[in-house]
């Protein structure tokens, strides 16, 4: 009998969660709130009231004159279509290619399978500035410049996609299940739709979330590749305010309230399969 009671002492001190918890997920939510919050504030006061001391902590009235003037002030609405253009095609191939290579690193044996992968893991240390020279040479000579397939297609798989499906594959997909398939003679196609891409499927989710706001964010190729005549959402919001030194800061924060939105979005419809996938993971059968 005191063995069970204090093993139910022990399963209560496991899940149940005591004020001291529930204090801290609050202030951890408030604090990772209110950066938007604060965006929406500014949004809609106006840039000589977001100077006062002290600041305004309450919306104002002032935002649809602001997301007029952010509009029109820049090609806003091309800009919101291009990134969608260019984070939907990013994540589609990063998200198809990651899975393939991650299969084949994590469940295809094949000579030097181990060396290739620290290639590519290698690849994730070098910095992206190095390659912005030769890169720009690349795209005037094709001219692609102010294109979107210069921003594109040199991101259409990344490092960190394939090593992330590697490492979730080599623990969700059993080799039982590989064999088992190539047994009843299903080939490796057949094998990839059947049996890796419905249990990839969470692993896809998240590392589709993770590239699409990557590519959302992404400023510093952009900004080098594109022009305010043909933006992106990022190289849009630089041309913001009215200029460096005196800009209104409530027109950059109404932008960058368009800019985020989408993102928001995004992860309210894959936002489950996105925590499924961080938790897939973590119970072991």
């Amino acid at each position: 009998m005191a063995v069970n009671r204090a093993r139910r002492a022990g399963a209560r001190g496991l899940t149940g969660a005591g004020p001291f918890t529930y204090a801290v997920l609050v202030l951890v939510a408030v604090l990772s709130l209110f950066p938007l919050y604060w965006t929406l504030v500014g949004a809609s006061t106006s840039g000589s009231r977001i100077a006062q001391t002290p600041p305004p902590l309450l919306p104002g009235g002032s935002l649809w004159h602001n997301l007029d003037i952010a509009w029109n002030q820049v090609h806003m609405g091309r800009a919101l279509l291009n990134s969608v253009v260019v984070a939907g095609c990013v994540t589609a191939s990063t998200v198809l290619f990651a899975t393939l290579a991650g299969f084949a690193f994590a469940k295809l044996p094949f000579r030097g399978r181990n060396l290739l992968l620290s290639l590519v893991v290698a690849t994730m240390t070098v910095p992206a500035q190095l390659s912005v020279i030769p890169l720009y040479q690349i795209m005037a000579q094709l001219h692609w410049t102010d294109r979107l397939q210069s921003v594109i297609l040199p991101n259409l798989v990344a490092a960190f996609g394939v090593f992330f499906m590697r490492q979730f594959l080599s623990e969700a997909l059993p080799i039982d299940l590989v064999e088992a398939a190539r047994m009843d003679g299903a080939n490796s196609l057949r094998i990839l739709w059947s049996v890796v891409l419905p249990i990839a499927r969470p692993g896809m989710a998240v590392l589709g979330m993770l590239v699409f706001v990557q590519s959302w964010n992404d400023f510093f190729w952009p900004m080098i590749a594109l022009s305010q005549s043909n933006p992106t959402v990022q190289v849009a919001l630089a041309g913001l305010g009215g200029g460096s030194y005196d800009s209104d800061q409530a027109v950059i924060l109404t932008g960058s309230l368009l800019g985020t939105a989408p993102l928001l979005l995004v992860f309210a419809l894959l936002g489950r399969q996105v925590v499924g996938g961080i938790t897939a993971g973590a119970v072991k059968n």
